[in-house]
């Protein structure tokens, strides 16, 4: 089988070296990394630039996040193989991966074993979900059982705490660190000055603000925006 001509999608520099390494242990190698990028914008350029079989992406971009990011690269071609490999095993996101256009979802806590046994699956026209992983919430004799490897860490990094949001919370949010007010912000997107003051309620209810002020320095902070 000949190197996969492969973009690599990562804002973890360590990480993505040490899948440049594991790739290259492989003889004859299985991936021929050709670009790797940090940014949705970056990937969507390097698509666009590359002629490549195959997209490895976490869902933890720079700008758009990656389930935002896949509809757009299928949109652009429809035969290009993805794989979304991610520390997110929530199986929201495994299933609006799968239903964007992503071919395969790996966990970075799975085996080298894994992702070789996912690249040939999904070069071979199959899905391919890791063992761990579900589209569905897993169910023990108990009932469901929750989701994830543990209890939740106190802090949540960009894409979960984005996640939290409707579209429409993220443009009010966007436009509310531009020091809009709601009069403003509800003329731009041609709502009522009511639902912008039930969007902002409900954007510092979800994101654990009391103002406007901490919201925005809460927003720069963890580049909301």
């Amino acid at each position: 089988m000949t190197a996969i001509k492969t973009i690599v999608a990562d804002k973890q520099t360590m990480f993505v070296e040490g899948l440049k390494a594991l790739s290259s242990l492989d003889n004859p190698p299985l991936l021929n990394i050709v670009d790797v990028v940090a940014s949705a914008e970056e990937l969507l350029e390097s698509v666009q630039t590359h002629n490549v079989e195959f997209v490895i992406l976490d869902l933890n971009l720079a700008g758009d996040d990656g389930l935002a990011v896949i509809p757009k690269i299928r949109a652009l071609d429809k035969e290009l193989k993805m794989c979304v490999l991610t520390s997110y095993s929530d199986h929201k996101f495994v299933k609006n991966a799968l239903m964007n256009g992503a071919n395969g979802y790996i966990l970075k806590s799975n085996t080298k074993e894994d992702l070789k046994e996912g690249i040939v699956n999904i070069f071979n026209d199959k899905t391919y979900l890791a063992p761990g992983l579900h589209i569905t919430p897993p169910k023990s004799k108990f009932g469901v059982v929750p989701n994830g490897n543990g209890p939740k860490s106190l802090y949540e990094d960009r894409f979960m705490i984005k996640r939290k949001l409707t579209s429409r919370e993220q443009e009010v949010l966007s436009l509310i660190t531009q020091a809009k007010n709601n009069r403003e912000i509800a003329e731009e997107l041609f709502i009522s000055d009511q639902t912008v003051g039930v969007h902002r309620k409900n954007i510092m209810r979800k994101l654990g603000v009391r103002n406007t002020v901490n919201l925005i320095k809460f927003a720069l902070e963890h580049q909301l925006v």
